[in-house]
């Protein structure tokens, strides 16, 4: 008969989430996850089965949580969209300190989706969900008259994701909060 868990399942992801955006999947070992939860490295491997299903559970709720908070302030029809959209800009750029530098799927994009068929549709299916999120709110600022009429949602929602995906890697190469906030105002600006 198998003992029960002892642990909350979550919060040893979450912990594990935390681990892998400070250093990677590749540079995050198995004794690192084990500090971080702090499972013994039985638990870990008889709960999640191995490192990367614990990391594709990780990130997962990296974006769930991210992704969720963005589209909630984008569906947020109590403020006009050029609001909604400053607030995700300066979001990005006003990253909380208790969290690691940088941004989970950036990092993962970088370091495994160019190798990982699998993670790639995963953060290619995170990245459809907050650009359509995106257009829709653009497209909504443009019949209401806050944002040109003549410029594409498309291109301005790829504009939006590639900036707060540049943001968090200036943040994580050390730029200053003030060089991340010029960045989001600039980014304004061209919206």
């Amino acid at each position: 008969m198998a003992r029960p868990r002892k642990f909350d399942e979550g919060r040893a992801v979450e912990a594990a989430m935390l681990a892998f955006w400070t250093s990677g999947y590749d540079g995050t070992s198995t004794q690192e996850l084990c500090e971080a939860t702090g499972l013994g490295r039985s638990s870990i491997y008889n709960t999640f089965a191995s490192k990367r299903e614990l990391f594709d559970k990780a990130l997962a709720r990296y974006m769930e949580i991210k992704t969720a908070g963005l589209i909630e302030v984008l569906e947020d029809t109590g403020r006009p969209v050029r609001e909604r959209l400053r607030t995700v800009l300066d979001n990005a750029a006003a990253a909380d300190d208790r969290e690691p530098l940088g941004c989970l799927v950036v990092n993962s994009m970088v370091e495994l989706a160019p190798r990982d068929p699998a993670i790639a549709e995963v953060l290619d299916r995170d990245k459809r969900r907050r650009l359509d999120a995106l257009k829709a709110a653009i497209a909504t600022g443009m019949a209401a008259g806050e944002i040109d009429a003549g410029k594409d949602a498309a291109a301005l929602a790829e504009f939006v994701v590639a900036t707060v995906g540049g943001i968090r890697v200036a943040a994580r190469g050390g730029a200053d909060r003030a060089t991340l906030r010029a960045v989001a105002a600039t980014a304004m600006g061209a919206i």
